[in-house]
């Protein structure tokens, strides 16, 4: 994710994002268009994931998405009414403001451009690399576990039925793992 998101890439997103996509509430596609045509608000304008950690936030959300239509963060409260927060949004422009946007494409090179870090986001729900290195160690050991359990099946399948050929087939390879 990108750290310094300039005002050019922002808007560039935001009029990729408004030809593609209609908006769960039309307040949505006014405040976006808005920000358009405020480079100083857009300076302050971060694009993020989870932003419900964040201090002053907004969360919509396009016809196919899941999300909720529009929500507006600031402290500890919240709202539905997306004309409270585009009061806020023009009476506080010099307060950083994070959109969340929901929306199908989240990997397009459009949206990944102006997606920032969230520096709100507790660190908690980071996965460090030693977490993952112990995930992938666990997923090795159980992956063997089950493939020695699955040679033992069938060696002791060969020694019921008395297949020989078949046991020492079986023992051999399992002794090169």
């Amino acid at each position: 994710m990108n750290q310094g998101v300039t005002v050019k890439q922002k808007k560039e997103f935001v009029r990729w994002y408004l030809k593609r996509y209609q908006m769960k509430r039309r307040e949505c596609n006014w405040i976006l268009t808005y920000l358009l045509t405020h480079d100083e608000l857009m300076n302050n304008v971060h694009f993020v994931e989870e932003s419900h950690y964040c201090p002053r936030a907004m969360v919509m959300s396009v016809t196919e998405s899941a999300g909720v239509p529009f929500r507006f963060y600031k402290g500890n409260l919240m709202t539905a009414d997306a004309e409270k927060s585009f009061h806020d949004l023009r009476l506080n422009p010099n307060e950083d403001m994070y959109i969340q946007l929901n929306f199908p494409e989240t990997n397009a090179i459009e949206y990944l451009s102006a997606l920032e870090e969230n520096p709100h986001r507790p660190k908690y729900l980071d996965v460090d690399q030693r977490d993952t290195q112990l995930v992938n160690e666990l997923i090795e050991h159980l992956m063997n576990q089950q493939e020695d359990a699955a040679y033992n099946r069938m060696i002791d399948e060969a020694l019921d039925t008395g297949n020989k050929e078949r046991f020492l087939e079986l023992t051999n390879q399992m002794v090169a793992l």
